[in-house]
């Protein structure tokens, strides 16, 4: 199945100075103010290359990279290994950890079974990771992976390896905890590489540049520029983690509804009220009332002036009926998500905001903040908002193996993998 390997990392030497000053987030959540602020902690950072920007970024950046390269700020590791990363944060008052490998993943079709995607996505993101791929040969960023573990073959292992002090050590600026070890190539290695050869993986993050990846050596191939995907481009670099790990934390995106024109909130609510139970509460009762309900299809809605609602779909044959009806040929476990209720049931049937309009965010934007989804349903420019609970782990698997893809803005996996600890030069063997 999937073929897991050690690799040479590039990394920043003692030239580019404190490595917790050459690290960002990844690029696609980083605004302009917080890339500046980056660039001013180290002329170095790594958004300088995994976020370039203004004319000929992407040439710039390569610019950038090659001198890197020469001035000796960015190197190859003399020797392999796999690269064992730990992040430790909190969510409310809990402490948790979560603990995987850097490593390289012999890239593989959607349809092989092998690398299982559970989202859409988008042609412009696809062809900015193009681009800058194709100026640098390098993947500066992991993908972020799961895979089933449940006896702790690999992840018992893992631990057992980095029970020691870790090479590098700090806390970034969000407050979460970053951890690295290293494990040099040998029996241990091996073992790993044995163990993930009966594993599926499941992306959790990083859809666009798995696709990229597939495009951009399908595309030296074409070109005669590599003869075999046995080739470094061949691999991608991964982050893996056991899908068991009690250190995963999916958050969810609420759904910002804007520019319906004649939108009226009484005779909406009638509307739903034909496949839901809706009962007003108050703004400090949104996420205690979702928490309650978290085990059935729940939402709040939000709307002007501060009105909050929990609507809790009816366990009715009409119900699933219609749902089956507008999500024909589905699975039931992509028919059984909180989004795909949200999006058929309401927003698609309720509100006339077809599949192409959500996916060029016409009359629907993204949030995570139940704050600003309730502050933009009580402004001017906004209809109302849809506040959800998170995706579960387990739903995601059982959409993936169904062979099917969420709704963009489906999960959002917190905390994100930092960028710039450990990149893969695909030009290196």
């Amino acid at each position: 199945m999937a073929v897991v390997k050690p690799f040479a990392a590039l990394r920043f030497t003692e030239k580019a100075g404190d490595i917790s000053k050459n690290v960002c987030p990844p690029y696609d959540i980083i605004s302009p103010a917080e890339r500046e602020e980056y660039i001013k902690s180290s002329e170095y950072n790594i958004v300088n290359l995994e976020l370039p920007i203004g004319e000929n970024a992407y040439e710039k950046a390569g610019v950038t990279y090659i001198k890197q390269r020469a001035d000796g700020i960015l190197e190859n590791d003399k020797t392999e290994g796999f690269y064992v990363y730990e992040e430790e944060f909190k969510v409310g008052s809990v402490t948790k950890k979560i603990k995987g490998i850097f490593a390289r993943v012999k890239l593989c079709e959607f349809s092989e079974n092998v690398v299982l995607p559970h989202e859409e996505t988008l042609s412009k993101a696809k062809t900015d990771r193009f681009n800058l791929m194709s100026a640098t040969f390098c993947n500066f960023s992991p993908i972020y992976s799961m895979y089933t573990d449940e006896k702790r073959e690999i992840s018992g292992r893992i631990d057992a390896l980095t029970s020691g002090k870790p090479e590098i050590e700090f806390t970034a600026p969000d407050g979460v905890i970053q951890r690295l070890w290293k494990i040099e190539k040998g029996s241990d290695t091996d073992e790993i590489e044995k163990a993930f050869e009966t594993k599926q993986l499941f992306i959790a993050d990083g859809h666009h540049r798995y696709e990229t990846a597939l495009n951009f050596r399908k595309k030296l191939m074409d070109e005669g520029v590599i003869d075999s995907d046995d080739h470094p481009a061949g691999y991608v670099m991964m982050m893996l983690i056991d899908m068991e790990n009690d250190g995963l934390v999916v958050f969810p995106t609420h759904r910002m509804v804007c520019g319906l024109k004649n939108f009226d909130l009484h005779s909406s609510l009638e509307k739903i009220s034909e496949y839901f139970n809706v009962s007003e509460i108050s703004k400090d009762e949104i996420e205690s009332a979702l928490d309650k309900n978290k085990d059935k299809k729940a939402y709040v809605l939000a709307a002007k002036p501060e009105k909050y609602y929990l609507i809790v779909l009816k366990d009715t044959e009409s119900s699933r009926k219609e749902i089956d009806a507008l999500n024909e040929g589905k699975s039931a476990a992509y028919k059984n998500l909180d989004v795909t209720v949200l999006h058929s049931l309401i927003l698609e049937k309720l509100f006339g905001i077809d599949k192409e309009n959500m996916a060029r965010q016409i009359n629907l934007k993204y949030t995570r903040s139940v704050s600003e989804a309730c502050e933009k349903a009580n402004s001017d420019d906004f209809n109302c908002a849809f506040i959800l609970n998170a995706t579960k782990v387990g739903e995601i698997k059982d959409v993936a193996l169904s062979g099917e893809k969420m709704p963009q803005k489906s999960t959002y996996f917190y905390p994100k993998i930092i960028t710039g600890l450990v990149m893969n030069d695909l030009t290196n063997k």
